[in-house]
């Protein structure tokens, strides 16, 4: 594999000054956010698992049903392999997303393997398992594997960040957010961390006038 990694705060400002130096834009927006986290988090089964419990609903009530897996040792694969699905139901999940669950299990995702590999073949091999779509693999590579090249082009947030930034009169679709993304190539994730860390600057801003 020979692109780009994410490991620590020298690599996000690496690719800030690249980002700044290619586009006008992000240097005022890096003006107005400041340094940007890491955002760096584990990967594996329990990182997936953790984002299917998570799709569409509120973090507290995400956090209280990872709590009640926890408890029941429900966030391994061997575990949630053992257990049939109103089991899974019983500890908070919903009907679909108990399905969701024991398809990942069943999958048998080899994660060591997917450290080596290049985003868009992440992106290809977490999206073949059954509640797992593009937005929540393309998360993945960015901040569990650290890929520096790659975004998130589905995310509302980011979606409503370029369109204020760019000063677009709509914001863009997936698709031309990823026709975009090309020109920030091949620091896509870090153009994501800092459209993040805006769309928090713009949202602050509403809320004081």
């Amino acid at each position: 594999m020979d692109e780009n990694l994410i490991r620590n705060d020298a690599d996000i400002a690496k690719g800030v000054a690249w980002l700044c130096a290619h586009e006008p834009r992000f240097s005022y927006a890096y003006s107005q956010t400041g340094p940007l986290p890491l955002r760096l988090r584990d990967d594996g089964f329990e990182a997936l698992l953790s984002a299917i419990v998570s799709q569409q609903i509120s973090v507290a009530a995400a956090r209280g049903i990872w709590a009640k897996l926890e408890a029941a040792g429900a966030i391994k694969a061997e575990r949630i392999l053992a257990l049939e699905l109103e089991e899974l139901r019983g500890l908070g999940l919903s009907k679909q997303k108990a399905g969701y669950a024991k398809a990942l299990a069943e999958h048998g995702i080899d994660f060591a393997a997917l450290r080596r590999q290049r985003a868009e073949m992440v992106v290809r091999e977490l999206t073949a398992v059954k509640g797992i779509g593009v937005w929540t693999a393309e998360i993945y590579a960015m901040f569990s594997l650290g890929r520096a090249d790659v975004i998130a082009a589905g995310d509302l947030a980011l979606q409503e960040a370029t369109k204020v930034l760019f000063g677009l009169d709509a914001r863009p679709t997936d698709k031309t957010l990823r026709k975009m993304a090309a020109a920030w190539s091949p620091w896509r994730a870090v153009a994501a961390r800092l459209l993040f860390a805006y769309y928090h600057v713009i949202k602050d801003r509403e809320g004081t006038t």
